[in-house]
């Protein structure tokens, strides 16, 4: 990877960021192509002097996103949403992204999708990243695609969401408690995305499908974080019906589609190539999440149980 040009499609969000950073400790001239890039910009502290690049780009302008791949060897398109722009950005601008990268000749490109990504999906969400993974292998068939499960790590927007919820409500509420995960730390999916660029023609044209080392049901999550905080938790399960309500509130922390998608379990398919393929060793949620989660116990590191090696 040493002074290759990486061109990270979003590449300050939360699973680029990390990317960026183990791209960077390699030796890489990494490009972060977002739509505001100065969201980026504290990556500048964790690069040498003229290692990292801020340029300005958006899946939905490819004339934009052709000229952050001007000069690049590689390309990882971590572009995604949960709002309602998802057949924009996962579908057509996944397509634009692999048609820009076939055309400016790079050796390899990543694409981040999901597990459950589905163009018949019942979901927007599933279907755009089906068909945008269906445009990815149409427009550049040597691709790997990276298929994680749920995401965990210091700045998720899951576990911490959560433990706020932990720390601050009497009574918990759980949807979907039975809905069963593989949450994979976002480091790992980071090594991942790297061991694909390092090795384009041993991983290149495959798709992996990333799942950590347990599969937890959404119940068994909240509770082994309120372990972790040291909290004694009282919880109630919500039926379809009155989740669906609240998913309908102005301002709910979930959305219909989301609540729609929590009716399947989130795993690595039977068979499926995955981390081990990719020659990394998956992290457990409860070896790492004291580290961040600390912030939430009653007397954060001072507590007498905090655990924060």
């Amino acid at each position: 990877m040493k002074n290759k040009v990486i061109t990270l499609i979003g590449g300050g969000g939360f699973v680029g960021r990390y990317v960026a950073q183990a791209l960077l400790r390699r030796g890489a001239r990494v490009r972060i192509a977002q739509r505001d890039p100065r969201q980026a910009y504290f990556l500048r502290t964790q690069s040498a002097l003229g290692q990292t690049q801020f340029i300005a780009a958006d899946v939905r302008r490819p004339d934009t996103i052709a000229r952050a791949m001007m000069g690049a060897d590689a390309v990882v398109n971590l572009a995604g949403t949960l709002g309602g722009d998802a057949d924009a950005v996962q579908a057509k601008g996944a397509a634009a992204v692999a048609e820009a990268a076939r055309a400016a000749g790079v050796e390899a490109l990543i694409h981040v999708s999901a597990i459950g990504a589905d163009a018949g999906g019942e979901t927007p969400y599933a279907r755009s990243k089906g068909e945008g993974e269906a445009a990815v292998r149409q427009h550049f068939p040597n691709a790997t695609i990276l298929r994680p499960s749920l995401i965990f790590g210091r700045e998720d927007q899951f576990a911490n969401r959560f433990a706020r919820m932990i720390e601050k409500l009497p009574v918990v509420p759980v949807i979907a408690p039975r809905t069963r995960f593989q949450p994979v730390y976002v480091v790992d999916v980071a090594a991942a995305a790297v061991a694909a660029l390092e090795d384009p023609e041993r991983f290149g044209g495959r798709t992996f499908e990333l799942g950590g080392p347990d599969v937890l049901s959404m119940a068994e999550l909240i509770r082994q974080i309120a372990s972790l905080l040291d909290r004694k938790i009282r919880t109630v399960e919500l039926g379809t019906g009155t989740a669906g309500l609240v998913a309908a509130l102005p301002g709910t922390p979930i959305t219909r589609d989301q609540l729609r998608m929590l009716g399947h379990d989130n795993l690595v398919s039977p068979g499926a190539e995955g981390l081990a393929e990719l020659g990394v060793t998956p992290t457990p949620f409860e070896a790492v999440a004291p580290q961040w989660l600390v912030q939430f116990r009653r007397y954060g590191r001072f507590s007498r149980h905090a655990h924060t090696a």
